[in-house]
């Protein structure tokens, strides 16, 4: 069998071979959430992502005999370093096919480039911030994707497993949440009370208080910030990402699935409690041909948008300011979005990730239905 050739990204046309292989690799799939195009080029384009104010990073691209079987991408996240004083080299992006030598030929590529840079160890799935897919599924591989996570083959982790010398370093856990038929009782009282002794209460957002200095869009990734601060491996968005992530992600969301918490003891009805929900993408991204919204795919994310022709609803960002969560201001972020989800026909919710350690996390779904249906990974090896 011939060698295998890691060649690095160096062009856009390479670029567009790296983003491409994804789709090769998982076409028809049944599973996986296949990202848009242009929201992978906006991401890996050193020019385009605000994360490169304080990331570095090379793609690499494995061929055998003139064909591609491999990418993965190396990240230096320097802000999520300095912060947890750690020396890292991520692992993002990657894909392969099951051939033991393309991940060990991948891997190996991220390992020379920490090390050529002083990293002490190499660390992944991981992407530029907490805004990217995080971890590798080991647990769930017949169950949907979700457009905010990454999905893999069964062989990948045995990949990892055979290679040797990589250790579980942090898993992450997804629930699958009934939709009830009725409001769960405990949250009417819980979220009735809250309401009364705290002076806490629900904000609906119309499109015009998002934008601006002082906007909606602005509020938010600030207790975003607040709320994910101390999760593993996470960096402060900046400003700069803040702007983009408005500008890219607020637009699209229906509104409605959209619920937010003011304190009104204070006199700008601080915000203290996010609840970013949207019908689940996958089914419509699956027929966006390579990732393209034309010439038709458009009418399909559409579709699961704004008509909500899915079962499922996908809970994209949950955060409770922490001086807040002993109040029970969880229970009413879901006491204003279970209604709606009922009126949807939303069968159930698909959490992102949590990591298994968050009981507190996991404690917001204690009077739902659930299940554990999926569990990622993320492994580290020292850099020799």
């Amino acid at each position: 069998m011939s060698a295998i050739e890691i060649k690095k990204v160096e062009s856009r046309r390479d670029l567009r071979t790296f983003i491409e292989f994804h789709y090769d690799l998982y076409e028809g799939n049944p599973y996986d959430a296949p990202n848009l195009y242009t929201d992978e080029v906006n991401t890996l384009r050193k020019d385009k992502n605000a994360a490169f104010d304080f990331c570095e990073a090379e793609y690499f691209i494995a061929y055998r005999d003139g064909k591609v079987v491999g990418r993965v991408a190396a990240i230096i996240n320097n802000s999520a370093n300095e912060k947890w004083q750690i020396k890292a080299v991520r692992f993002g992006w990657i894909d392969f096919v099951d051939d033991i030598e393309v991940s060990k030929a991948l891997l190996k590529a991220v390992e020379d480039y920490g090390r050529s840079k002083g990293m002490t160890e190499i660390v992944g799935p991981l992407g530029f911030t907490d805004m990217d897919p995080e971890g590798m599924l080991i647990k769930g591989f017949e169950e949907l994707g979700t457009q905010a996570t990454a999905y893999n083959y069964a062989y990948y982790p045995e990949h990892m497993e055979r290679m040797g010398g990589w250790v579980k370093d942090n898993d992450y856990v997804e629930y699958k949440l009934y939709v009830p038929e009725k409001m769960p009782e405990k949250y009417a009282k819980v979220a009735e009370m809250i309401q009364k002794r705290y002076n806490l209460h629900i904000k609906k957002l119309n499109k015009d208080e998002i934008f601006g200095e002082n906007g909606y869009g602005q509020r938010i990734f600030d207790v975003i910030n607040a709320t994910f601060k101390d999760l593993y491996g996470y960096s402060t968005l900046t400003q700069r990402q803040i702007d983009q992530y408005v500008k890219m992600y607020l637009p699209m969301i229906d509104l409605s699935l959209v619920s937010l918490i003011e304190d009104w003891n204070t006199p700008d009805h601080k915000l203290i409690g996010v609840g970013i929900t949207l019908p689940s993408l996958t089914r419509a991204l699956q027929k966006c041909r390579r990732g393209r919204l034309f010439p038709f795919g458009w009418i399909h994310i559409l579709r699961a948008l704004k008509q909500h022709k899915t079962k499922v609803v996908d809970l994209l960002l949950v955060g409770v300011l922490p001086e807040y969560r002993s109040k029970g201001a969880n229970a009413l972020l879901f006491y204003d979005l279970i209604p709606r989800y009922q009126k949807y026909g939303f069968e159930w919710g698909e959490t992102h990730v949590e990591m298994e350690t968050n009981e507190k996390v996991q404690g917001q779904w204690q009077y739902l239905e659930r299940e554990c249906h999926k569990r990622r990974r993320c492994y580290k090896k020292p850099i020799q």
